[in-house]
C-alpha cells in the first residue's frame, strides 16, 4: 500500500474522491473531487439533499459501492494507508474490524432469521480471538453498553421482536463488535423518536470521547449536526460547497446553498407561519393550492361539534398464544385514550417508540379492529358498524414511508385513481382528469403519470402520496410521520403543502411525528403517548412553553436546540 503523502496524518483522510456510474447516457458523476478528514475521537457531520453523495462516499470508505460504480480519482487513506486501491480480500479483512457501518435501516442489516445473539456473537468471532461462551459474555455486554434491557433473556429473540429503536440500537452493538477505529453511521436516527435518538447519539459521542474512534455522521437532520459534530462538511449534487468547525458553519455560513438549507430547518424555540424554501439552484417545485381550491367541495367548519371524538380507545395485541383463552398472554398497547378533533384543527400525537401513537392511527383508519372504548366521526359511531365505506371515503392516510406505501408495479396515475375508483366516485376520462389536476397541482406534471414509482425522488414520491390522498376530497387525513424520510429541503415543501391544505380547505388532521420541532410548527393541540396511555394533551405553544406531566418534560429536555444557528 502507498503512503500518503500528507503532512499531517489524520486517522481517515478523503482527497479528491470521485465516484461514476456508467449509464447509457454517459457516466453519472456522484462523487465529484469531494475531499474531507476524520480525526480519533471526533464526530465529522456531513450533510446534503438526497442525492448529493454523502451516502455514497460512506460506502466508498467501506468498499462496498454497487457496480458499474467504481472510484475514478482521488484516494481515501486510513491511518496513512491507502485503502481505496485494496482488492477484496483485504477488504474484506479491512472492512467490520478497523471500519464499520450503521445503516440507515436496521432491518436490512439484521437477518430475520437468526436470533439477535447469533449474530452478534458470529461477528465477534471473526473479528476477535475468542470462544463461544467469551463471544456470549461479550454480546451481553454490548446490549448491555447500548441500554437494551435484560440482554441475558433479549440475545435469545429476533429482530422482530424488537421496536425500531432498539433494533438501531443492536446495529450499533454489531458495528462495534470489532472494536472499530472508524464508524460510518449512515442517517443512524432517521426513524427513531426524540428520546431513543437522544440515547443513540450519546452513545455515539460517547465512543467517540472514550474510545477514541473517528465517526462520520450521515444525516439530514440539523439538530443532530448542531447537538453531536464537532466539524462537518456540506454537499450539494456530488460536490462539497462548504466545510468546517460546526459551530462556525451554522452560525456563519459562507454558501448561498448552506445558507438557504439552514433556513429551511424547523426551529425548536419559535412557530412560523410558512417554512422558507431551499431556493438554491432553482430547483423548488410550486403546490397550486388555488387550483385545488376551486374544484374542492369544503365543509363549512362547526365549532360546536368536533369532527372525530376519540372515547377510552382500547388495543391489545396477542403475546402470547395458547389453546385455553384463560392461558394466553396480551400486550396492551392502548390504554383507555380519549381526545377529540375539532373540524379544521390539526392534532399531534408525540411519544417514543411503542407508546401506541401510529396504532391509535391505525385504528382511527379502520386498519385495525378496536378492542375497547369508541370512536364518533362527526357524530356519527364508528366502532361497531359493518358498512364502513363511506366513513373511509372521508379520511385519508399519508405514510412514513413514500417508497413501500406505493405499488412498485402500477403506473403513477393508477395509483393517484385508485380511491376514487374504489370508492366509485370517477371513472374513464373524468377520474383521468382528476389524476392530471392532481399531479400538477402537487408540483409534478401530467405526464408523470405515465412513469413508475422508481422513476421519483423521496420527495417527490410523497407528493405523489398526498396526490392520492387528495383523490377523493376527504375531510380528515392521517399523517403517520410524513416527513421523517425526507431531507430538510424536501420536508419544508411537504410541510407547506400540509398548512395549505389545512388553511384552505378547512381539512382536519390528526398528525403523528418523533420531530418535535416539526409538531410545534403544525399542530394547534397535541396529545403525549407513554406506554399506550396519554398522559398529556394541550394547545401546542401551552404544551411547549410550560409542559406540566414529567414525561412531557424529559420528552422536551431531548428536543434539539440548534446552537449556534
Amino acid at each position: 500500500m502507498k503512503k500518503n503523502s500528507r503532512s499531517k496524518m489524520s486517522l481517515l483522510e478523503i482527497d479528491e474522491l470521485t465516484v461514476e456510474f456508467p449509464t447509457r447516457q454517459g457516466a453519472f458523476v456522484a462523487v465529484d473531487g469531494a475531499s474531507l478528514s476524520v480525526e480519533a475521537g471526533q464526530i465529522h457531520g456531513l450533510v446534503g439533499e438526497s442525492g448529493a453523495g454523502k451516502s455514497t462516499i460512506g460506502v466508498a470508505i467501506m468498499g462496498l459501492l454497487e457496480k458499474p460504480g467504481h472510484i475514478t480519482g482521488g484516494t481515501i487513506s486510513l491511518k496513512g494507508e491507502h485503502i481505496s486501491g485494496l482488492n477484496t480480500a483485504a477488504m474484506q479483512a479491512l472492512r467490520g474490524k478497523q471500519i464499520s457501518m450503521i445503516f440507515q435501516d436496521p432491518l436490512t442489516s439484521l437477518n430475520p432469521l437468526l436470533t439477535i445473539g447469533d449474530q452478534l456473537t458470529e461477528t465477534i468471532r471473526a473479528h476477535l480471538n475468542l470462544t463461544q461462551d467469551e463471544a456470549n459474555q461479550r454480546a451481553i455486554e454490548l446490549l448491555e453498553l447500548v441500554r437494551i434491557p435484560d440482554p441475558k433473556t433479549r440475545i435469545t429473540q429476533y429482530p422482530h421482536q424488537f421496536s425500531g429503536g432498539m433494533r438501531q440500537r443492536i446495529v450499533i452493538a454489531l458495528a462495534l463488535c470489532s472494536e472499530p477505529d472508524v464508524i460510518i453511521a449512515d442517517e443512524p436516527t432517521t426513524a427513531l423518536d426524540v428520546s431513543v435518538q437522544a440515547q443513540v447519539l450519546a452513545l455515539i459521542k460517547e465512543l467517540a470521547r472514550e474510545k477514541q474512534v473517528g465517526v462520520i455522521l450521515i444525516t439530514h437532520d440539523m439538530g443532530v449536526i448542531a447537538d453531536t459534530t464537532d466539524v462537518m462538511t456540506v454537499m450539494y449534487q456530488g460536490k462539497v460547497v462548504e466545510n468546517g468547525l460546526t459551530s462556525q458553519v451554522l452560525g456563519q455560513p459562507k454558501h448561498a446553498y448552506t445558507q438557504s438549507l439552514i433556513a429551511a430547518v424547523p426551529r425548536p424555540n419559535e412557530r412560523m407561519h410558512r417554512f422558507p424554501l431551499v431556493s438554491y439552484g432553482g430547483r423548488t417545485q410550486d403546490f397550486q393550492i388555488d387550483d385545488l381550491a376551486r374544484n374542492w367541495n369544503k365543509t363549512e367548519i362547526d365549532a360546536n361539534q368536533p369532527l372525530f371524538e376519540v372515547s377510552k380507545l382500547t388495543k391489545r395485541f396477542l403475546k402470547k398464544s395458547a389453546l385455553l383463552p384463560s392461558s394466553q398472554e396480551y400486550s396492551t398497547a392502548v390504554d383507555e385514550v380519549s381526545f377529540n378533533i375539532q373540524q379544521g384543527e390539526v392534532f399531534g400525537i408525540v411519544g417514543e417508540s411503542g407508546s401506541g401513537k401510529s396504532t391509535i392511527a391505525r385504528m382511527i383508519a379502520g386498519l385495525y379492529g378496536v378492542d375497547g372504548g369508541s370512536i364518533l366521526f362527526d357524530g356519527k359511531p364508528v366502532t361497531g358498524v359493518k358498512d364502513l365505506s363511506d366513513y373511509r371515503r372521508q379520511i385519508q392516510m399519508i405514510f412514513q414511508d413514500p417508497y413501500s406505501s406505493l405499488n412498485p408495479r402500477m403506473r403513477i396515475d393508477a395509483i393517484i385513481g385508485e380511491p376514487a375508483k374504489h370508492h366509485k366516485l370517477l371513472s374513464g376520462k373524468a377520474l383521468q382528469k382528476r389524476v392530471d389536476e392532481l399531479l400538477e397541482q402537487v408540483g409534478l406534471t401530467a405526464a408523470a403519470g405515465k412513469k413508475y414509482p422508481h422513476e421519483f425522488s423521496g420527495g417527490q414520491r410523497q407528493r405523489i402520496s398526498i396526490a392520492r390522498a387528495l383523490a377523493t376530497q376527504p375531510r380528515f387525513l392521517i399523517c403517520d410521520e410524513p416527513t421523517s424520510a425526507l431531507d430538510v429541503s424536501i420536508q419544508a415543501q411537504i410541510l407547506n403543502i400540509l398548512k395549505d391544505l389545512q388553511e384552505h380547505l378547512n381539512l382536519t388532521m390528526l398528525f403523528i411525528s418523533h420531530d418535535l420541532p416539526v409538531i410545534r410548527q403544525m399542530c394547534d393541540r397535541v396529545g403525549v403517548m407513554q406506554g399506550g396511555i396519554m398522559v398529556e394533551q394541550r394547545e401546542t405553544e401551552a404544551l411547549f412553553t410550560n409542559p406540566q406531566h414529567a414525561y412531557t418534560q424529559e420528552l422536551l429536555s431531548f428536543m434539539p436546540q440548534l446552537k449556534g444557528i
